[in-house]
């Protein structure tokens, strides 16, 4: 992940020094378990953790003669120890410790990146409930269609967001699990009762069958709910970005005191966080197939998966958690404009109001198909004229024989369309019910 979009805390976990304590911390897990099971003498354990220590140069330098990153560790890490020494990794395979270490990093990073979208709920809430009543233009295939509130676009986006985080919780947990069953699985040279006693140190559940790794369907799971939530907010950004245009400009992003959008145009502000997060989505996406494509390994393992995750742990992670914060400020920070929201309601001159007159004719005794041709023949006018839809209406003999003139005027009132925001506000709220 390169340093641009890498925030901490979260950036941190995936160091490589915080690697090696992880796999540190999962090798004294075990140690404790052997000792509580009186497999090992008393006092092991406090003679380890006191005598080891993580030595990145010490690491890396055996690393580059043995060509082996687990090995290169424990031969660091027991370097200072006496006979103790003997117990370290006892009856242990490589990926029992990279596995369980592994899982420790994705449930902290998850942990961290749910808080990050929660701070973005939070912000999403407030900006609605600000904006409930305001009207604005709802738009399908980016053309005029019917009025509708602007809170209660932000309200979408916070229901959905609110979703992906439910999504990631059950992933998120689903990952918390270890594996310390040896090299193929099979508990050959380890107990499940010390797995479990390991693992519960760890806050960690045995995987309930594993091979030489930890099945990569539940990281696939992880991968996707990453993915998922990346994409709301695209789709959130997506929207700012539209509204944000010269010519419609209901939105803005912050612009702060001293900042520059272009190094050629002194005028310019552009949605740079916006896009921003629309790239970022592609990525965490695209990371998606190789965490699928990861599930199917040889046998009982074999470490194609290996060079694929240190990249996309990371870089997903790293990638999601940077979105939720920069998303949360963006929409904390929002410039809205509800005036300009009014001026571009105008400019489809009432067109907007075409199913509303259809339907009161309908409701006056007009068939529907006869009410559909006769609206859709005035609108058709009105488009290719550059016509007035309510005068239209209000001049036209035919309706008139429907309505009268103050039930044609009330037609056109886009309160009418948030009639009913309220109620749906509170089902948003409370839980959908």
């Amino acid at each position: 992940m390169i340093e641009r979009y890498a925030l901490s805390p979260l950036k941190d976990l995936w160091e490589l020094r915080a690697q090696y304590e992880r796999w540190l911390e999962v090798e004294l897990a075990v140690v404790a378990a052997y000792e509580k099971t009186g497999l090992v003498p008393q006092g092991t354990h406090d003679k380890i953790a006191s005598s080891a220590r993580v030595d990145l140069d010490s690491i890396l330098k055996i690393e580059s003669e043995v060509d082996h990153d687990v090995i290169a560790f424990i031969k660091s890490v027991t370097q200072n120890m006496g006979d103790e020494a003997r117990y370290f990794h006892l009856g242990l395979t490589s990926s029992d410790v990279v596995d369980t270490a592994l899982s420790l990093a994705i449930t902290e990073s998850g942990k961290l990146i749910i808080h990050a979208l929660e701070k973005l709920s939070e912000a999403l809430k407030e900006r609605a409930v600000a904006y409930k009543d305001v009207v604005c233009m709802g738009r399908t295939h980016g053309v005029h269609a019917e009025p509708t509130s602007f809170g209660l676009k932000l309200l979408s986006f916070y229901v959905e967001i609110k979703r992906a985080i439910d999504r990631l919780k059950k992933a998120t947990e689903n990952c918390a699990v270890g594996k310390l069953s040896g090299a193929v699985g099979n508990y050959a040279n380890i107990s499940l009762e010390i797995e479990k006693i390991a693992l519960a140190e760890l806050g960690l559940k045995p995987t309930v069958v594993s091979t030489q790794v930890i099945p990569r369907d539940v990281h696939a799971e992880f991968f996707t709910g990453l993915a998922i939530a990346a994409s709301s907010i695209e789709r959130m950004a997506t929207e700012f970005r539209h509204l944000q245009k010269t010519e419609v400009l209901e939105v803005q992003e912050p612009f702060r005191e001293g900042q520059r959008g272009s190094s050629a145009m002194p005028h310019k502000k552009n949605p740079i966080i916006c896009e921003r997060l629309t790239g970022m989505a592609r990525i965490v996406r695209s990371y998606v197939l190789a965490s699928l494509e990861n599930i199917s390994l040889w046998h009982e393992r074999d470490i194609s998966h290996s060079s694929v995750e240190r990249i996309i742990f990371p870089d997903a992670t790293m990638l999601l958690y940077y979105m939720a914060e920069r998303s949360a400020y963006l929409v904390s920070n929002l410039v809205v404009y509800p005036d300009r929201m009014r001026e571009n309601f105008k400019a489809s001159r009432n067109l907007v109001f075409s199913q509303r007159v259809m339907l009161s004719l309908v409701d006056r005794g007009m068939s529907r198909e006869d009410a559909y041709q006769l609206v859709q023949r005035l609108s058709m006018n009105c488009w290719n004229n550059g016509l007035d839809f309510k005068e239209v209406v209000l001049s036209n003999e035919e309706i008139a024989q429907y309505l009268d003139s103050e039930e044609a005027i009330r037609l056109f009132e886009p309160e009418y369309y948030l009639r009913n925001v309220g109620q749906i506000f509170e089902r948003a709220f409370d839980g959908g019910n």
